[in-house]
């Protein structure tokens, strides 16, 4: 691992630490959310939010860019949506949370909010496709854990539920939309992260893109740390990747028409179904953001 890693720093990137422990009272809401993806099925529930909600959708992302210690008004914004809020210590990281939720066994299943409260928010980490793309979820956590200052944007129920609507990579009337919508508006950059079955892209292990956007320096950052960490890299702007460029994913063409920054990051299932694997994408990750 050492060896990888400083690979890795050569490739550009910085090699990342592993989380201190917590040394006070504390919880754990990455398995939480791991438990949540654990219950998602394909004929679970989810339903779009109304205008009303995608309004207050966006204001109580507006609330957190503006005021991201206002917890008190945070916590009513989030539960007027019908979110559960919870704060805490991470036990894995000892640094302090916010996380907003709803059900992942009744409608609306919009998911998961869990910010990061130890620096100014930076990344927004997201996880489109719970329970689909296996593991990605573990991996959005992981990434979390190693990226302080972040918020890590998961889905709320299987991408076929609702007759495919819950696929929130391709439903601009969806909440986690609404919120990845306002967060690059107020310029968080988005790492969004996918898996793909490995005989769909044999000769790559990781697709990196931007979906519609053009190539940006953060993906170019990313396509080379991980390179430098021994995988091999399909780069979309400079290749064909198999269509697995993500080139109509909503949220990136969101992001490319305000300018923001967006990556969309595939995996095969040779590196998420690996646990090692898994590590090095991820410290490869967390050492270019």
């Amino acid at each position: 691992m050492l060896v990888i890693v400083l690979i890795a720093v050569l490739a550009g990137c910085t090699a990342t630490a592993r989380p201190a422990p917590a040394t006070g009272p504390s919880d754990d809401p990455g398995a939480l959310i791991e438990g949540r993806t654990a219950l998602l099925a394909r004929d679970g529930p989810y339903r779009d939010p109304d205008q009303v909600e995608r309004s207050r959708g966006r204001d109580a992302a507006q609330l957190l860019l503006a005021q991201p210690d206002n917890v008190t008004d945070l916590d009513a914004a989030f539960g007027r949506l019908g979110y559960t809020a919870a704060h805490g210590v991470d036990s894995a990281t000892g640094r302090r949370y916010s996380m907003y939720s709803t059900s992942p066994t009744a409608e609306p299943a919009w998911g998961v909010v869990l910010i990061d409260r130890s620096a100014p928010l930076r990344f927004v980490l997201e996880v489109p496709h719970p329970g689909f793309d296996t593991n990605t979820d573990k991996i959005g956590v992981a990434l979390y854990h190693l990226v302080p200052g972040s918020v890590l944007l998961v889905a709320g129920a299987h991408r076929a539920a609702a007759d495919g609507a819950a696929d929130v990579a391709h439903n601009d009337k969806s909440m986690f939309n609404v919120l990845a919508t306002e967060f690059a508006k107020g310029g968080l950059k988005q790492i969004q992260l996918h898996g793909f079955a490995d005989n769909n892209l044999p000769d790559a292990q990781v697709v990196v893109s931007t979906g519609a956007g053009r190539a940006i320096p953060l993906a170019r950052d990313l396509a080379n740390g991980l390179q430098g960490a021994g995988l091999v890299v399909c780069r979309a702007w400079a290749a064909k990747c198999g269509r697995l460029e993500g080139t109509t994913n909503v949220q990136g063409k969101a992001a490319d028409e305000i300018g923001a920054q967006f990556v969309h990051l595939e995996m095969g299932w040779a590196v998420r179904g690996d646990p090692q694997r898994r590590d090095v994408v991820v410290h490869a990750i967390a050492g270019c953001l």
